[in-house]
């Protein structure tokens, strides 16, 4: 690996646990110096004990948390990527009974703290000729009962991704949406079911091979590593099994 490679900068969201964790972990395998942020220390104080990573205490919802972690991370060194994990789902009710608060959450935490950190760090990923990625969803693409607030939010966020790769053109940034099918991680599903194992697990049952966040992370890394010419402007990966949000394969 190339001696300027190994001292590229990356910054990733939501980097406690899933997909975000992941990306750390494999951007640090690939050569690539890592800012982990997310809101519970505790954990990522032990990914950086595992992989050497930095890390700040960032809550991407919040104006001030956002701002102070920018002002150290960028103080510290140059960032060449960031990274937008930082998300999740809340709930599954139907658009007549939906919950006006779980709709507010993933509006808050997908897309104004997407927003949010990317405006902060934009000036500083155009200096290096950097990238914005943003972890958007197949939910974006398309909708499924019961999904309305979280397929609603993903396309928001898919169409903040699409608007700021027009509004930059010409300029030194490269934009990358990465749309994930479905992805088992410990806590997406059990977090959206209020903390009903039994139900997060029958998200899954059956399905031979659902996607990780490693292999969410590895299609970061690969398209990262791409030439800066090269922008990989939309990719969607969805599991063998899974063709669309309504009809996946089941061997059950």
């Amino acid at each position: 690996m190339a001696e300027d490679q190994k001292r590229r900068r990356a910054v990733v969201t939501g980097a406690s646990s899933g997909i975000g964790e992941a990306t750390v972990r494999s951007l640090v395998s690939d050569g690539w110096s890592v800012v982990a942020l997310a809101r519970r220390e505790e954990r990522l104080k032990a990914l950086s004990e595992e992989t050497g990573c930095e890390y700040f205490v960032c809550d991407v919802t919040s104006e001030d948390s956002t701002a102070a972690a920018v002002e150290k991370l960028t103080a510290a060194g140059p960032v060449d990527a960031l990274v937008n994990c930082a998300g999740g789902a809340l709930g599954t009710d139907h658009v007549d009974v939906a919950k006006i608060d779980e709709w507010r959450w993933m509006y808050e935490t997908n897309v104004l703290g997407t927003l949010r950190i990317t405006q902060k760090l934009l000036p500083a990923i155009k200096e290096r000729e950097g990238s914005v990625v943003v972890i958007s969803s197949t939910a974006g693409i398309e909708t499924y009962p019961g999904g309305g607030g979280y397929c609603g939010v993903k396309a928001a966020e898919k169409a903040l991704a699409r608007a700021l790769r027009l509004e930059q053109v010409g300029e030194p940034v490269r934009v990358i949406d990465i749309a994930p099918g479905l992805v088992k991680t410990a806590e997406f599903s059990l977090n959206r079911l209020h903390g009903d194992q039994k139900a997060a697990d029958a998200v899954y049952a059956g399905v031979p091979n659902p996607l990780t966040g490693e292999d969410i992370a590895e299609a970061v890394r690969w398209a990262l590593d791409q030439p800066a010419a090269v922008d990989i402007d939309e990719m969607v990966v969805r599991p063998r099994a899974q063709v669309s949000s309504t009809q996946v394969y089941r061997t059950e």
